[in-house]
């Protein structure tokens, strides 16, 4: 795999102040700059941003089926190395993180087996977390 530039990514929170508690010390992301309006996160060394916008309420309802469990959509996340996804994922049941989908292996003996998690941020965005014990195997058919 080649080395991977930065991403940035923002997104909406209807409540800032749950949302910066939320990244900021029950995830522990580090803050970066910010303003009364949002904040933005070092996200696993990208860019990550919440904008504060009141009106924002995702889909519930919206998701689609993967592997046998109902995946939420839209969502994001990163992909981790093997031993930090099992250490995170460990610190997530530990906070007692209320999962949407537990961490599990995903396609487990298919090409593109995975550990893989979701949940949800106070707002209701969904997140992701996977990783790949080969990470050859990230675009595998």
């Amino acid at each position: 795999m080649t080395s991977l530039a930065p991403f940035h990514l923002a997104i909406p929170v209807n409540n800032l102040s749950q949302a910066r508690s939320f990244y900021s010390n029950t995830l522990s992301f580090k803050e970066g700059r910010s303003d009364s309006h949002w904040v933005d996160y070092d996200f696993f060394g990208h860019q990550f941003v919440i904008h504060e916008d009141k009106t924002h309420q995702p889909n519930p309802n919206a998701f689609s089926v993967v592997d046998g469990h109902e995946v939420p959509i839209p969502h994001f996340g990163v992909v981790l190395a093997w031993n930090d996804f099992h250490e995170f994922a460990k610190r997530l049941e530990n906070l007692n993180i209320d999962f949407v989908i537990e961490p599990y292996i995903r396609f487990q003996g298919k090409p593109g087996e995975q550990a893989t998690l979701f949940f949800k941020d106070p707002s209701g965005n969904a997140l992701e977390f996977k990783s790949f014990k080969n990470t050859d195997q990230i675009f595998a058919k």
